[in-house]
Order: structure tokens, then C-alpha cells, then sequence
């Protein structure tokens, strides 16, 4: 009996991939506005004018912020008629930006 693909664990990445990608989740994490999106695309997916009417951002602007985040390879546009709606590229990711943000960070003083 062959085992599922869907359930297939990924293998570990090496140092050198996984240093790739934490450089573009760095750029992708760089901007207020994107990481608003990653967090909202975190709860589920969504189309690009409703992202940009909840996040009070142009439409140009978003479109522009969701480039940057297919770019580094966090989210996907899937096709739906007329319409795209963008959905993280991994369920993992979700996770991992929650747990991200429930951190209690314990900052030097006068650190902004």
C-alpha cells in the first residue's frame, strides 16, 4: 500500500534554503501593510478589493502588495471567473504567523 501524497511530510530544508526563505519572509514581513494582509489571509482567503476595503488601502496598492507576496512565494492567486482570490500558499503558514505574532518579546529598554 502506497502512502498519500497529501500527507507526504515534506523533507527538511538544508541551512541554504531555509536561508532563503527567511530572506522573503523578512521582505515580506519588511511592510505594515503586507503583514495586515498575511494576517488576514491567515483566517482564510480573500479577493483584493475586499482586502483592500478592510485594510482601508488602494486597489493599486494592494495589487501591488499582493505581487510582492507571490513574488516571495506566500500566497497564491487561484482563479475564480472574472475574479482572483488570493488564499497562504501553506496551512503552516498560518500558523506560524499566529504563533509569530502571540509572542511576548522581552525588549531592551528605550528599543522602539
Amino acid at each position: 500500500m502506497s502512502a498519500d501524497p497529501t500527507y507526504a511530510v515534506p523533507p527538511a530544508p538544508g541551512p541554504a534554503d531555509a536561508l532563503t526563505t527567511f530572506d522573503l519572509v523578512g521582505r515580506a514581513l519588511a511592510d505594515g501593510t503586507r503583514r495586515r494582509i498575511l494576517l488576514t489571509l491567515a483566517g482564510g482567503p480573500a479577493y483584493p478589493a475586499d482586502l483592500a476595503h478592510a485594510l482601508a488601502v488602494s486597489r493599486p496598492a494592494m495589487s501591488n502588495h499582493l505581487a510582492c507576496l507571490r513574488d516571495c512565494g506566500l500566497v497564491v492567486g487561484e482563479p475564480e471567473g472574472r475574479r482572483v482570490r488570493y488564499r497562504l500558499v501553506d496551512r503552516r503558514l498560518a500558523h506560524a504567523l499566529t504563533d509569530l505574532a502571540g509572542l511576548h518579546l522581552h525588549t531592551v529598554e528605550g528599543h522602539p
